[in-house]
This record gives C-alpha cells, structure tokens and sequence, in this order.
C-alpha cells in the first residue's frame, strides 16, 4: 500500500471549509497514519490597484482539494463523508491518484517545495554507483540537477565514455 495524492471534488468556494472540516475529522477519527496532508492549490496573483501593487491568492481549481493518502475503505469513507466534499475524481466509484510527476508541478506552482537532498559533491568529483543496473561502477559527476534530485555521471562501460542519469541516492563520495 503506497500514500498517493488524490483530489476530491468540493461544492465551489468551500474548499478551505473542506479543508478545515478534514483536518478535524481526521483527528477525530485517529486517521493520521492514513490521511497525511489536505492541500488547497493556490497562486500568489499580483494586482495593481490605484498604483499600488497588491499580492492576494487564488484558486488554481476551484471546486478541488488535494488529499496526501493510504486510500482504503476506511480512508476513502472519512474524505467522502466530509461535509462539502461531492466525491473522488476518477471514473465510477473508484478514485485515481495523480501521477507523481502531476502531484509534483502542483505542489511546486503553489510554492510548498518539497525537501531537497543536501549533496556533498560537486561537478568534476568522482563517484560510485552504490544502486541499480550500473552498481559498483566508478564515474565522474559531469552535471547536478538539484530541481529534479538528480546527477550526470560519465561511466567507462565497453571502452566508452557513457553519461548515465542517476537519483542523488544512488551514489556515494569517493574518499
């Protein structure tokens, strides 16, 4: 069982009130362990007004709540029975979780950043590959990606320089 982010379709201009209303449910009914976090997705919007700049939040879907799960019956009975909640989006009566990569872009265009990994390395260092199909090879990082968690190593592999992706966790400092 995995915690995915699912969105749960509320009566418009209720969400924070749904919000609300799950968080103390939530503790109510000892759920934490299954429901994590309840997210309204909003966007700082600037406003000029009489010459003056003026920052307010809008709604980037209104009429929908994000909701971090475990989803089994009892999770999916506390959401849909929460005042204002009109249900799961998904088809018939079972809901489906945004895709990671969805539930990421929303996250990040709201501003709630996820926590990044600290590396201790640099461009140029070596490395070894310490998990996957390329573990215990020894490489050169050639790029950092700290947006997408990710680095560029060149591997010696069949006598040829090969520039392979990696998670940050899949490789460690060679001391």
């Amino acid at each position: 069982m995995e915690k995915n982010w699912y969105v749960v379709h509320t009566y418009s201009g209720y969400e924070n009130k749904v919000k609300a209303n799950l968080e103390k449910r939530i503790e109510s009914m000892n759920m934490e362990e299954k429901i994590f976090r309840i997210l309204v997705p909003m966007e700082d919007e600037v406003e000029i007004k009489d010459g003056k700049k003026k920052i307010s939040k809008r709604k980037v879907f209104p009429g929908y709540v994000l909701v971090e799960m475990f989803m089994t019956d009892d999770s999916w009975y506390v959401v849909r029975n929460t005042p204002g909640v009109t249900g799961f989006v998904g088809s018939g009566s079972k809901p489906i979780p945004l895709n990671e990569a969805e539930a990421k872009q929303i996250i990040r265009q709201m501003g709630v950043e996820e926590p990044r990994a600290r590396i201790d390395f640099s461009t140029g260092e070596n490395v070894r590959v310490i998990a996957g199909p390329f573990e215990n090879f020894i490489g050169q990082i050639e790029e950092i990606n700290l947006e997408k968690g990710k680095v560029r190593v060149v591997i010696s592999m069949f006598g040829r320089e090969t520039p392979i992706e990696l998670d940050f966790i899949q490789v460690e400092k060679i001391s």
